[in-house]
């Protein structure tokens, strides 16, 4: 069961989805005022990761290359917008 899991990549779909509904749940106990954290503060924090993920999920399964560069570059902006998020608080 752990090789299936290993060797198509579903961890990381699994991962990903996980970092879904991470994303839904923070932004629905933004809404109701239970966190400070609103939905652009909750998406850059979350974006870089879920990035960086998907590039791993390409590799594993033999994609090309240049996807799993230009996801891993996508993952930059997306980190440096969550520290600028973060710092301007």
């Amino acid at each position: 069961m752990l090789e299936l899991l290993l060797q198509g990549g579903m961890f990381i779909d699994i991962a990903l989805f996980a970092v879904l509904v991470e994303f839904v749940v923070l932004v629905v106990l933004g809404r109701r005022g239970r966190t400070r954290m609103r939905p652009l503060d909750v998406a850059g924090h979350l974006l870089a990761g879920a990035l960086l993920l998907l590039a791993l999920r390409v590799a594993v399964n033999g994609g090309d290359i240049v996807w799993v560069v230009a996801l891993m570059t996508a993952s930059l902006p997306a980190h440096l917008y969550d520290l600028w998020r973060r710092a301007a608080r």
